[in-house]
């Protein structure tokens, strides 16, 4: 780490827990040789202080799917900005964004906006409590993570702050395991309120229309009916990626909540909630003599420049055909990345996978078990050749020439990825530490 870079790091720590503000930026998810600190995006890449240029897969937590700083976007955002931004009744643009979002989602017949994926997926919890008047959730293990709140947090091994009788009420099954679900309910007592799961996970096989592992998602789906509990599909990452509708339109589901956030606004800060009319309106104030449930409120949720930049961002995305060209990227980067990987022999401890829209990558060490000193050592080698890959988020801005950049990229990062494999002592190829994983117990 440069000297400069090192005092950025120290400055953000002194004055930010955590340096950042979600665990996902700080400096134990990345290489030593990482930009501590950006100024700027644009396209596909990211600049840092001093102008220094990278292409960025990571493309800020997936949160952008068209590129950053697109013009039409901004100008959206920019022209709410004009007008107020934040207005003491609701806004035009704000009803434009609700008619707009429910017309979209299969399963939304009401939404509530708010400023993160943490706030809506927590709302949905309290509304399926209140919908059922049972109180235990039980959530996917193999999803790394659905809130900030404490119903997840004590599902997790970071439990400090969490009341352990709150860690109690939260229950986990596996996904594409139907036989775990239906163990945890058959044990319940009839106390589930809800399931809570993504359409997909990096941890197994990426379920597509032909793939019989989307039968699990209609078998938990047709479960959660049976037994009378809310299934809550959880779509922030899924979302406007798998197609414009949500990963539920791809698959037919029909969940009776479910969420959006990180790319409904291409890096503006917007999330949703939602869901059936009946258990929507459990949040509403006309219903003379219903007991309320006090649902998501807040001030900043509907601000008007993000709401703009949700309006232009679907009309981008249509008129553009930007999901369906994200498809064809991603299945390019899946078979130029493993077509090299076989080129060197290597292709069973490194290799692309998952579903094309969204791919993810697999670093195994000699005894193919998951390594994350190789899987520094590969951000790391990406980086020096001009490459930032934490992980695989695919916007609209990364074309051929990026594609081909990329591939150069790959070929020098796993030629030292294939020599640190054969040496077996991987630390010494490194220039820092190990990342290491989000959710540990301790620093």
């Amino acid at each position: 780490m440069s000297l400069e870079n090192e005092s950025y790091a120290k400055r953000l720590q002194a004055v930010i827990p955590g340096g950042a503000h979600t665990y996902s930026r700080g400096d134990d998810q990345y290489p030593l040789n990482a930009p501590s600190i950006l100024k700027r995006g644009k396209g596909a890449y990211i600049y840092d202080d001093k102008g220094n240029e990278l292409l960025d897969w990571g493309m800020a937590l997936r949160s952008v799917n068209i590129g950053y700083s697109e013009e039409t976007v901004n100008q959206g955002a920019i022209e709410q900005i004009g007008y107020g931004n934040n207005l003491t009744r609701p806004s035009l643009v704000e009803l434009e964004a609700a008619e707009l979002f429910t017309s979209l989602i299969p399963s939304g017949d009401m939404v509530k906006f708010t400023k993160n994926g943490s706030s809506s997926v927590s709302a949905a919890v309290k509304l399926a409590r209140a919908y059922t008047g049972k109180e235990l959730i039980v959530r996917c293990a193999d999803h790394p993570f659905f809130s900030f709140d404490d119903w997840f947090i004590g599902s997790t091994n970071i439990t400090r702050g969490v009341p352990e009788n709150i860690q109690k009420q939260t229950l986990q099954f596996r996904y594409n395991d139907i036989a775990s679900l239906q163990s945890l309910i058959e044990q319940s007592n009839d106390n589930i309120a809800c399931v809570v799961l993504e359409p997909a996970t990096l941890m197994h096989p990426a379920p597509s229309k032909s793939n019989p592992d989307q039968n699990f998602l209609h078998e938990v789906q047709d479960l959660c009916k049976k037994k009378g509990i809310v299934f809550i599909l959880d779509e922030m990452i899924t979302g406007f990626r798998w197609d414009i509708s949500g990963a539920q339109k791809y698959y037919n589901l029909e969940p009776d909540l479910s969420t959006f956030g990180k790319a409904m606004a291409n890096g503006f800060s917007v999330a949703a909630l939602t869901g059936k009319k009946e258990i929507m309106e459990l949040g509403s104030i006309d219903k003379e003599g219903q007991e309320r449930v006090f649902l998501l409120s807040t001030t900043h949720g509907a601000e008007m420049s993000s709401l703009g930049a949700f309006v232009k961002t679907m009309n981008f995305l249509q008129e553009n055909n930007v999901i369906e060209k994200n498809w064809q990227t991603g299945k390019s980067l899946i078979q130029g990345a493993n077509k090299i990987a076989k080129s060197l022999g290597i292709e069973d401890y490194f290799f692309f996978h998952g579903i094309e829209c969204s791919p993810t990558y697999t670093t195994l060490n000699r005894d193919k078990e998951l390594s994350l000193e190789l899987r520094t050592l590969f951000s790391q080698e990406m980086i020096k050749n001009g490459v930032l890959m934490p992980w695989v988020s695919i916007c609209y801005r990364h074309g051929q020439k990026e594609l081909q950049h990329t591939m150069q990229a790959l070929e020098s990062t796993l030629k030292v990825y294939k020599n640190a494999l054969e040496d077996g002592d991987i630390s010494k190829y490194l220039v820092g530490d190990a990342i290491k994983p989000v959710f540990r117990k301790f620093n």
